[in-house]
């Protein structure tokens, strides 16, 4: 996991996220690509020429904004201890990631944007998880840094769960504590031993935690655990069910990008 590729954007959660790269690339001697989003909000006018004059006037403006901020960003990069490159790009956030990532094997990219209501963060970090194929770290605006020494793994089994195991593998191995946790309700596909029995063959020696609830219970479960402070990050399956089916009907997934007090690393 040496290629990480960074959302960069003058938003709110633009320090989280260049914090959590910057100990990603130190801990595991990675390369920070930063990819600078130049994003307009789509109008809704009363005419053409009106809709086309404003959207212009708003794109120059986020143009030279995003110009700001990456000489901001740069004068801090030459101080870090990270080698990095940049992109510049123009569009909608999940498209722009997407087309950006082939090389990568993981993403920076925040859980959400509480008061940026355009783009909507939590929307942005789905489409990515679901439709690229790469492992994303969604990272809460409060976090000040990425602490690796112990990780929670939400396991049930599924494909999506053990993508998520796979791909955060360099990352366990840089945990003093690992933490399976299995809830029983109904729906675990195979059990936590597997899965702890795979990541003692790459040195990472998990134990398991076991939480019997009623089916449909597991989301409090996780969030409550993930909110214990007794881990820097939880690893999971990103929307192992149909995604219009937890956005119906609410998901651990979406749960957990919506609340997760710390990052989650999520695969599809």
């Amino acid at each position: 996991m040496k290629n990480i590729l960074l959302l960069v954007h003058d938003d709110s959660g633009q320090e989280a996220r260049f914090q959590a790269a910057l100990d990603l690339g130190r801990a595991l001697e990675g390369h920070i690509t930063c990819l600078d989003v130049a994003y307009t909000p789509p109008l809704v006018g009363t005419g053409f020429y009106e809709e086309a004059y404003v959207a212009a006037d708003l794109m120059t403006q986020e143009v030279a904004r995003e110009a700001a901020n990456r000489v901001k960003l740069e004068k801090r990069l030459a101080h870090e201890d990270v080698p990095w490159d940049w992109i510049n790009t123009t569009g909608d956030i999940a498209p722009c990631v997407k087309r950006a990532c082939d090389l990568a094997d993981v993403v920076v990219i925040n859980r959400q944007l509480d008061d940026f209501s355009v783009p909507e963060m939590r929307a942005a970090a789905g489409e990515v998880i679901t439709r690229s194929g790469k492992p994303v770290l969604a990272v809460p605006g409060s976090c000040e840094r990425l602490d690796l020494s112990s990780a929670l793994i939400a396991w049930d089994g599924s494909p999506c769960a053990a993508a998520a195991l796979r791909a955060a593998v360099p990352l366990l191995r840089q945990a003093e504590r690992v933490t399976i946790l299995e809830v029983t309700d109904g729906s675990v596909a195979a059990p936590a031993e597997d899965a702890a029995a795979y990541l003692s063959r790459h040195d990472v020696h998990a134990e398991i935690r076991r939480i019997p609830v009623p089916q449909g219970g597991a989301r409090r479960v996780i969030l409550q655990e993930a909110s214990g402070g007794r881990f820097g990050y939880l690893v999971m399956g990103g929307f192992g069910h149909l995604r219009f089916v937890e956005a119906l009907f609410g998901g651990v997934t979406r749960e957990m990008l919506t609340n997760s007090p710390i990052p989650v690393f999520l695969a599809h």
